[in-house]
């Protein structure tokens, strides 16, 4: 009996373990004093971007949000000396369905694979839009 208990706090322990995003610290004042949504923080991110190894990054998911009409995913994404949030627009909900259906509930924390994107920069603004992804490890 003893054993089937110390089984399944075990069981237990990494599947709580798993479903968490490792820990990383933001180093960037940019990042650090302004919102992810803001056109600094924006320009920071794509700065950053361009000097890192895109296979090296990792994106968990944070929070769904409605917003004048469009909708946006929000990421915790790390990689070397990177912890920044990532703000993208979803236009195409193909394989998000069940994220869209139930506004990100027990989707957060999930890690996404390969996640592509591209950025749309003007003078005005800078969007991200959410291109695809491998899948979802939930």
């Amino acid at each position: 009996m003893k054993s089937i208990a110390i089984g399944t706090l075990l069981i237990l322990f990494i599947g709580i373990v798993s479903c968490n995003r490792p820990e990383c610290t933001n180093e960037n004042s940019i990042f650090e004093n302004n919102s992810p949504e803001s056109g600094i923080y924006k320009d920071e991110l794509i700065s950053q971007l361009k000097t890192m190894d895109q296979s090296k990054l990792t994106y968990w998911l944070q929070k769904y949000e409605e917003n004048n009409e469009k909708e946006f995913l929000y990421f915790n994404i790390q990689g070397d000396e990177l912890c920044a949030i990532l703000v993208l627009t979803v236009n195409n909900w193909e394989k998000l369905e069940n994220i869209k259906e139930k506004k990100g509930v027990s989707y957060r924390g999930a890690e996404f694979t390969d996640l592509k994107f591209t950025v749309i920069k003007d003078s005005v603004s800078t969007e991200f839009i959410c291109k695809s992804f491998d899948r979802i490890i939930d």
